[in-house]
C-alpha cells in the first residue's frame, strides 16, 4: 500500500474523526461507528430471508411498515454467523439516505473519542481489512476499531437496494476514498 492509499484509508486527520461513537462487539473485539449514523438499536426480531442474496445478507425486517435490509457484520468480515443471545442486537443506521440493519453480538455504550486518541489503522493483519476502518480509537486502556460502514457496504449496495451513488458521495465528503 502506498502512502497516499494509507492516508486515504485513515479517513482524514484524527480531528476529523473525533466525536461520539456507538461501541459494539464482534468476535471478542470492540468496534465503533459514528453515533450520527445510528437511527436506533433493536432487539433481534423476525428476519425475512431473501433468495439469491449473499450469505452475509440475513434478509429484511419490517420496521414500522418500512422494509429494511439486514446484514450480519460477522459474516461480512468472513467470520461464522452471529449466534443469537440476549445481547444480540440490530443497529439500524442511515447511509446515503437509506436505512440498513447491522446485526452485532452486543452493543456496549456511546463513547466520546478525542482526536488525540485516534490513530491510523494498521496496514496488515487483523479480522477486518483496514480499508473499512476510520482509525483506531484508544480509550480507557482499550483499543477500539472505528468502522467506516459506507466502505463496508459499498460493494453490496446494489444487492441490498442501497443507493451506491449516495454512499460514494458520503465517502468523498468524509475523505474516505
Amino acid at each position: 500500500m502506498n502512502s497516499v492509499t494509507a492516508q486515504n484509508t485513515a479517513g482524514g486527520s484524527g480531528r476529523d474523526r473525533a466525536g461520539k461513537y456507538l461501541t459494539f462487539e464482534l468476535d471478542g473485539t470492540e468496534f465503533a461507528i459514528e453515533i450520527l449514523k445510528v437511527v436506533e438499536i433493536l432487539k433481534m426480531m423476525e428476519i425475512t430471508n431473501v433468495p439469491m442474496w449473499p450469505g452475509f445478507a440475513k434478509g429484511t425486517i419490517n420496521l414500522r411498515g418500512r422494509v429494511i435490509p439486514v446484514i450480519d457484520l460477522r459474516m461480512k468480515f468472513g467470520l461464522s454467523p452471529t449466534e443469537e443471545t440476549e445481547r444480540t442486537c440490530t443497529i439500524v443506521v442511515e447511509l446515503g439516505g437509506d436505512q440498513i440493519g447491522v446485526v452485532v453480538e452486543a452493543v456496549n455504550e456511546v463513547r466520546e473519542i478525542a482526536a488525540d486518541d485516534i490513530s491510523d489503522p494498521p496496514r496488515v493483519g487483523g479480522t477486518v481489512d483496514s480499508d473499512f476502518m476510520l482509525g483506531m480509537g484508544k480509550t480507557e486502556g482499550k483499543t477500539i476499531i472505528l468502522l467506516a460502514l459506507e466502505k463496508v457496504l459499498i460493494d453490496a449496495a446494489e444487492i441490498l437496494g442501497l443507493d451506491a451513488g449516495m454512499l460514494e458521495e458520503e465517502l468523498l465528503e468524509a475523505d474516505l476514498v
